[in-house]
Order: C-alpha cells, then structure tokens, then sequence
C-alpha cells in the first residue's frame, strides 16, 4: 500500500509539498465545493479545526468539481470565498478530481477504506475521510454528516487519544 505521506500536494496558493507534512497529526480530508447545500459545512470544519489544532488536528479541504459543476471558481477565487464568508483558515489544495481517470492519487488512496455505507468512490461533496497520527484513515463520514456532530467528534478524539 502507498503511504500517504508521500502523495504530493499542491496546496491552493501553489506550494508544493506532500501529505507528509501533516504527519504525526489527525487529519480529516473533505472534499469542498462553494456552491452546495452543504457548503455551510465549512463553518463546522473550522470550528473543529480551531478546537482541536493545538492537540495536533488538522482539516485539509480539497475543492472539487466534479459534482453538478458546484465549484466553478479558480484557486484563488475559492480561497477567498472559504476565507470571506467562513473564516477558513485551515489548508485547501488546488481544485482536484476525486473521482474518475484523473483522480489525484491522495483520493485513490483514501477511498481504499471500506465502511458502512460509502465503500469506494466518493459520492457527493463534503464527503469526509479521518486519518490517524499513523497515516491510516480510521473513519469515513457521508456529506450529510456534520463536522460538528457527535460520531465525527467522537471519532477525532479517539484518533487524538490514539485509539
């Protein structure tokens, strides 16, 4: 199996740099769009961010899309509607494909993880995928599951406990 430290990143200023930057952290990676129903999400995954970053957490969102044309900005574009109408300060990528031929190779990793409902491809947008200090996802929640829900920060804390 491919580490996640090694996959490359191209984070949404144009840095260059890998997943390995996070390691040693809990990460949730979510795949954001600025036009969807679930876009106000954004709120809930800096509210977690802010909660939990001093104890090694970080949110790593990564505009998409590929699902009904709901992210049509550009980079910077995006950046500074997460940053003006949700106060985003956690990192985001470039906009990348998590699905398809093109899928950026951190997605084709992270939807190896098999549970419950959502085994494979991601389904819609703000889909979000927990990975453990050791590089290891531990958890996947639907797009209808709030950042600031129980089982999400349930499922953070065990990861920052170690568990």
């Amino acid at each position: 199996m491919t580490s996640l430290y090694s996959i490359p990143l191209t984070l949404n200023d144009g840095t260059q740099t890998d997943f390995g930057r996070f390691k040693g952290n809990v990460v949730m990676v979510v795949n954001v769009a600025s036009n969807c129903g679930f876009t106000p999400q954004y709120t809930g995954l800096e509210t977690l961010y802010e909660k939990f970053k001093d104890r090694g957490f970080e949110v790593l969102g990564v505009p998409c899309n590929q699902f009904a044309g709901q992210e049509p900005g550009n980079d910077s574009e995006i950046a500074e509607f997460c940053q003006r109408n949700f106060g985003v300060t956690f990192p985001l990528t470039v906009k990348s494909n998590v699905r398809g031929k093109d899928q950026h190779p951190l997605y084709a990793e992270l939807t190896k993880f098999k549970s419950g409902l959502l085994p494979g491809l991601v389904k819609w947008n703000f889909e979000k995928f927990l990975v453990n200090r050791d590089g290891e996802v531990v958890a996947r929640f639907a797009p209808t599951v709030e950042p600031d829900s129980a089982e999400v920060i349930d499922a953070i804390e065990a990861a920052l406990a170690g568990e």
